[in-house]
């Protein structure tokens, strides 16, 4: 009777935990994309207003692709399932989907991460390619309660700070301050209490606006003002990536339209893959997921995957660790070196330790 009551139980036990929503999610491998090559819908990267051409080889973005969340909680035995499986991972829910903010907010959220990342992104190839851009200081919003709340608007482009002219990026010379963090730096220079004024450029206006200053987050001088770079292309970039968002795919975008640019292309014919943030100075940063990353780019027939010096880490957890080339970059300028590397099979690529 003892037996029969267990094995009735533990089976009971099995049947309910099918059915028992568990607050993990499940990362995979997911898609893999040639930021070089062509969609249904045309070419990846799309350039208008400079010669632009196509190459052999492929320059690929590659994903995770994640099961779960609020709104479709796994079951235990999924959870174990993928616990279990060396290709995949068990994270917990609040990583990808904090407390306090809806999927949908999640969703935009990554999507505006996409869209900086191939701002980003062609800022970082143009300035490796050397040719010139421009970069204008403009108000995305005001903080609500700071002086700027009610006196600066949305779209205003600062000219200058207390009557001193914001020099843009094509102006300032090399190495100097510029745009965005010239006016942070000239508004925060001063101490709490003092008045700002500022010069705006609004829908083709010139108008000035003073307030005083508040104290900000870390003590120096704030009026409430959230502003970034609005670039200035001689170029015309489109990526089409559908619905994939996040930054991560920011270094193989840039490769992609440098790729694009050059006449005699980057990868000699390599299939190459990665993942890695860029800015536009072309400094790559780490992401996380790179154990299913690797899967994703062995599966599509990748030989090298270039990775940021901060993921290194996750690389010797990858199921795919041995079976890709594994490439360390910190900037820009390494990976087009490793890719020259790789082209002409002169020199040592840098792996990580």
């Amino acid at each position: 009777m003892t037996l029969v009551v267990a094995l009735a139980l533990l089976v009971g036990l099995g049947v309910g935990s099918r059915y028992l929503p568990m607050p993990y999610l499940v990362a995979g491998p997911g898609i893999t994309l040639d930021t070089v090559g062509r969609t249904d819908e045309g070419p990846v990267i799309r350039i208008d207003g400079a010669d632009h051409y196509e190459h052999e080889g492929s320059l690929s973005m590659v994903t995770v692709q994640y099961a779960g969340g609020p709104q479709r909680r796994l079951d235990f035995l999924t959870v174990v399932r993928a616990w279990l499986s060396p290709t995949e991972a068990v994270l917990p829910e609040e990583l990808l989907f904090p407390a306090g903010r809806s999927p949908e907010e999640v969703s935009e959220r990554q999507t505006v991460q996409m869209n900086d990342s191939q701002t980003s992104a062609t800022a970082a190839a143009l300035n490796q390619l050397g040719l010139g851009y421009d970069a204008i200081p403009v108000v995305g919003d005001t903080v609500e309660g700071m002086p700027a709340d009610g006196l600066v608007e949305p779209g205003d482009v600062i000219l200058a700070v207390d009557g001193e002219k914001v020099l843009t990026r094509s102006e300032g010379e090399p190495g100097t301050v510029v745009g965005t963090a010239l006016v942070v730096e000239r508004v925060g220079s001063r101490e709490p209490g003092e008045p700002v004024v500022l010069t705006l450029d609004r829908d083709g206006e010139e108008i000035e606006v003073e307030m005083v200053s508040e104290p900000g987050e870390e003590g120096q001088a704030a009026v409430g003002v959230l502003i970034s770079d609005e670039m200035d292309f001689p170029i015309e970039v489109d990526i089409t990536v559908g619905d994939i968002g996040g930054p991560s795919a920011g270094m193989m975008f840039a490769l992609g339209i440098m790729d694009r640019l050059s006449e005699e292309g980057l990868t000699g014919g390599a299939s190459i893959a990665g993942s890695g943030t860029i800015t536009s100075a072309g400094e790559i940063g780490g992401v996380s997921g790179i154990q299913q990353k690797m899967v994703s780019a062995q599966r599509a027939g990748a030989g090298y995957f270039f990775v940021a010096a901060d993921s290194c880490s996750q690389v010797f957890e990858s199921a795919a660790y041995g079976e890709l080339e594994v490439v360390r970059v910190e900037t820009l300028t390494d990976a087009v070196e490793a890719l020259e590397t790789i082209r002409t099979g002169e020199g040592e690529l840098t792996r990580c330790e």
